[in-house]
C-alpha cells in the first residue's frame, strides 16, 4: 500500500487577523481626514482586498491602474507579472485618493522620478516606502487597541489569504492572486482548510448531533 503525503506545513504558521480586527483597523482609518487619511484608506482597502505584497503595492506606477475594469497590473517577484481585482470598496477609496493624489506629489517633486509612481513620496526611489506604510498601520493599531507586534502589512496579506480560503476559495485561485510560483508557498495556508473541515464535521456529521 502507498503512504499518501499531505502537504509540508511550515513549524511557524503566518500570523493573522481575525476578519473583526481587520474591520476595525478599516474602520478606523475610514474616519480620518484630509489626504492622509486618504491615502492611507485607500492604502489599506488595497492591501486587504487583494493581498499584495507591500513591495509591490507601494511601487505600482500610475499605468497600473484600470478605472473601467477596477483592476490593477502588478509586477511580482522575478518581474512576473499578473492582473489583480479590486473590490468595491478598493477601487472607491483608490479613485477617491486619485483626486488628491496632487497634493502628495507637489510634496514630493523634489525628486523627478516620483511623477510615474502611484504613491509618489520624496523617498530615494520616489514612491511611499515600506516601512512608513508599516508605522502608519502601526499607529492605527495603537488607536483601536490592537497589539502592534501582530499588526503589519504582511499580517494583512496573510489575513486576506486566510479569510479567503476560510471562505471557500481554491489553493489555486488563491496562488494565482498571492503571485506564488509553486503552489507549495500557497500551502501554508491550508491549516485553515483544516480548522474548515473540522467546523464541518461537528456541524454536520450525524453522529454529533448524537451527543
Amino acid at each position: 500500500t502507498q503512504h499518501i503525503k499531505s502537504p509540508r506545513r511550515d513549524s511557524t504558521l503566518p500570523k493573522c487577523l481575525s476578519q473583526n480586527q481587520v474591520e476595525l483597523l478599516l474602520d478606523a482609518v475610514r474616519e480620518r481626514d484630509g489626504p492622509e487619511g486618504v491615502r492611507l484608506t485607500a492604502l489599506l482597502e488595497i492591501l486587504y482586498a487583494t493581498g499584495l505584497r507591500i513591495s509591490e503595492l507601494v511601487s505600482l506606477p500610475v499605468v497600473a491602474f484600470d478605472r473601467e475594469q477596477r483592476m490593477l497590473l502588478v509586477e511580482g517577484k522575478g518581474r512576473k507579472e499578473r492582473i489583480v481585482p479590486l473590490n468595491q470598496l478598493a477601487g472607491e477609496a483608490l479613485r477617491e485618493y486619485l483626486d488628491c493624489r496632487d497634493y502628495f506629489l507637489k510634496k514630493a517633486r523634489l525628486s523627478g522620478i516620483c511623477d510615474r509612481y502611484l504613491f509618489p513620496s520624496r523617498s530615494k526611489q520616489g514612491y511611499l516606502t515600506r516601512s512608513r506604510v508599516a508605522q502608519l498601520l502601526k499607529e492605527i493599531a495603537v488607536e483601536v487597541g490592537l497589539n502592534i507586534s501582530q499588526v503589519s502589512p504582511h499580517v494583512l496579506r496573510h489575513s486576506f489569504a486566510s479569510h479567503l480560503l476560510a471562505n471557500g476559495v481554491d489553493l489555486r485561485s488563491l496562488q494565482e492572486m498571492l503571485g506564488h510560483s509553486d503552489i507549495s508557498t500557497t500551502q501554508i495556508y491550508t491549516h485553515v482548510l483544516d480548522e474548515r473541515l473540522k467546523e464541518l464535521v461537528n456541524e454536520t456529521h450525524p453522529l454529533t448531533k448524537l451527543g
